[in-house]
Parts: C-alpha cells; sequence; structure tokens
C-alpha cells in the first residue's frame, strides 16, 4: 500500500490548485481574447467546475474575477491594436485577425445593429457565439474612440463571465467527481458555439 500513500502525497492540494490554476485561467483567456482561436468560454466553465467542488469560500469568486478582468484586458488591447493598425498606411497583422475573423455578411449586421442599438450591441455580442469580433470590427469601422469601447465592453465581459461559470457550476452540480462536470461543460459549451453556425448553414441550404 505504500504505492497509494506516495500517489496521495503527489496529489495537489487546494491551495497549489488554486496558485497555479488561477493565472493560468487568466494568462489563457487574455490570450483567447487577443488570438480568436481559444476556447474561452470552456476554460472558464471548466475552472468552476474545479472551484465548485473546492472547499475555499471565494473560490468562484475568483474564477469570476479572474476571468472577466483577463478578457476585459484582452479585449482592450486588441481594440487598441485595431486602432493603430485602423491608422496605419499598411495596417496591422492585428487588424488583419480582426478582419478575417468577420465575414462581410456578419460585419454588415454587425454595423447595422451598432448603429440602431449602440454600446448594447457590444454588451451582447460577447455573449453570442462568434459575435464579439465582427462587433468589435464594425465599432473600429465606426471610429469609436478607446474610451467608448471600454465603457461598453466592460460589462460585456462581465455577463460574459457570469454565463460561462453558471454553465460551469451547472456541470459541476450534476456530477460527483469534477472531471465529469468538466466534460459535461466542455460539451455543452462546444455545442452552444457550433449550434448557432450549424443552424445558418441549414437555413442557407434549405433557402437553396
Amino acid at each position: 500500500m505504500s504505492w497509494l500513500a506516495v500517489a496521495a502525497t503527489t496529489v495537489p492540494t487546494e491551495s497549489t490548485q488554486q496558485a497555479l490554476g488561477y493565472p493560468s485561467l487568466f494568462l489563457l483567456v487574455l490570450i483567447g481574447a487577443l488570438v480568436p482561436v481559444v476556447p474561452t468560454g470552456a476554460l472558464v466553465s471548466s475552472a468552476a467546475v474545479v472551484a465548485f467542488h473546492q472547499t475555499a469560500p471565494f473560490a468562484l469568486a475568483l474564477v469570476f474575477v479572474t476571468a472577466s478582468l483577463a478578457a476585459f484586458l484582452g479585449d482592450a488591447t486588441l481594440y487598441w491594436l485595431g486602432r493603430r493598425g485602423m491608422r496605419s498606411k499598411n495596417g496591422s497583422r492585428w487588424l488583419e485577425a480582426i478582419r478575417s475573423r468577420a465575414p462581410e455578411e456578419r460585419l454588415t449586421q454587425a454595423q447595422d445593429k451598432l448603429v440602431e442599438h449602440g454600446v448594447m450591441v457590444l454588451v451582447l455580442s460577447r455573449l453570442v457565439p462568434a459575435g464579439r469580433i465582427p462587433v468589435m470590427l464594425a465599432c473600429l469601422m465606426a471610429k469609436w474612440p478607446m474610451r467608448r469601447f471600454v465603457r461598453g465592453n466592460f460589462p460585456a465581459c462581465l455577463a460574459w463571465a457570469v454565463t460561462y461559470q453558471l454553465i460551469g457550476i451547472l456541470g459541476g452540480s450534476l456530477f460527483s467527481e469534477p472531471w465529469e462536470g468538466v466534460v459535461a461543460a466542455i460539451v455543452l459549451t462546444v455545442v452552444i458555439s457550433v449550434a448557432p453556425g450549424a443552424w445558418r448553414r441549414v437555413r442557407r441550404t434549405a433557402k437553396a
């Protein structure tokens, strides 16, 4: 049974998990905001599952603060880089990255909604799968100043963090083992991310 004792001593304690987990979550969400291919929603949901099963009283609150702050800083940095690209004759690779992730149809819709509803569209864009980048590009093309974008993006990041954290809490409450909840949360976030695009393709096929 000595191997069991050795294995038990190698399992990270809650304090160790937190010391490594929160900085990792912050870094990954920040990178995901700058490079829109990282599934940041799934990361937040998974972190929420783990926090749900921990005994620390403020674990879930720390996940929320970490995720929302990282998303906010990442969005603000990407928007700032995009503004620099708009003012540059040759643009920038960040601006090109934003443009490449915003199909013309989605960009036109985002521009129309931005004119009609203003900041509220920015708030809702983070809750709609693949909605953040077209709206951000629409803000850039409308020449929104940094202050206006930041003012609208702050509640957007809070709402986004709450939404995906609730998905994680749901997964954590349904399963006794954290890994089961993590799997459930990841599957659910993937379904949420994929479903709108699949539905649009079905509608286009039906119209054709």
